[in-house]
């Protein structure tokens, strides 16, 4: 790492619970009475050697080169229970989130940020709107061809004025694709109106963990103007 670099990362670590207070001021991290209840529910506490109380020490002492490098913070799942848990309310989600986006995006898990940096282009497996398109047809016809009872099922996308827009978790068109048809039957059968779109149908959002709040705002806004530029009043999240 370059000198300069060095001095600047110096500066950050020497002020992350001062950032912390200023970013997070509801957080109450000053509060901290090391009761240990937040670690009574915690699904995260023991990995990476961590668990909240120990967390929120390390901060509170000033550990921060410890607390920058621990990627404890991509096993807590930011539940909350330890804040609910918590009798001064230590919010300890938010702090592990603001803590994220302090990571240099290289430092973070590859397959995390990889995912949130295609999903900014489209979609988080990275595969093609037409082959989105064509899996859903292909998938559709074989469920005619195989199923007379479903005949008349559709899978519409792209249909302007439809009630209710769906989102597809895009695993499943890419490796799972059969996994797609029950939801399709159950909306079928409750006559619902509905449809996909052939651009940002990726249901997911993995910018959401990255601790980048501008990347997993621009993916919401995204496919909140898609549903809006087809006219649906509602917007089914599969996620």
């Amino acid at each position: 790492m370059p000198k300069k670099a060095n001095v600047k990362l110096k500066k950050i670590k020497a002020k992350i619970k001062e950032h912390i207070n200023e970013a997070v001021p509801q957080s109450n991290i000053n509060y901290c009475l090391t009761c240990g209840l937040c670690v009574s529910g915690c699904p995260a506490s023991g990995l990476e050697g961590l668990d909240p109380r120990k967390f929120l020490r390390l901060i509170v002492l000033g550990q921060d080169e410890e607390i920058l490098g621990t990627d404890w913070i991509y096993s807590c799942t930011m539940c909350a229970r330890c804040k609910y848990a918590c009798p001064m309310g230590i919010d300890i989600g938010r702090i592990v989130y603001e803590l994220r986006g302090m990571r240099p995006k290289d430092k973070r898990p590859p397959n995390l940020q990889r995912s949130c940096d295609l999903q900014k282009k489209s979609n988080s497996t990275g595969i093609p709107n037409e082959d989105f398109v064509w899996v859903v047809g292909d998938v559709l016809e074989e469920v005619h061809q195989n199923e007379p009872d479903w005949a008349d099922l559709k899978a519409p996308i792209d249909k302007k004025g439809a009630k209710y827009y769906l989102n597809q978790n895009a695993k499943e068109p890419t490796v799972e694709p059969e996994e797609m048809v029950p939801l399709w039957k159950i909306l079928h059968a409750a006559g619902i109106d509905w449809t996909y779109s052939s651009k940002w149908w990726d249901g997911a959002n993995y910018c959401l963990f990255t601790g980048d709040p501008q990347d997993w705002e621009y993916t919401v806004r995204k496919q909140a103007e898609t549903v809006d530029s087809l006219g649906c009043r509602y917007y089914i999240n599969t996620e």
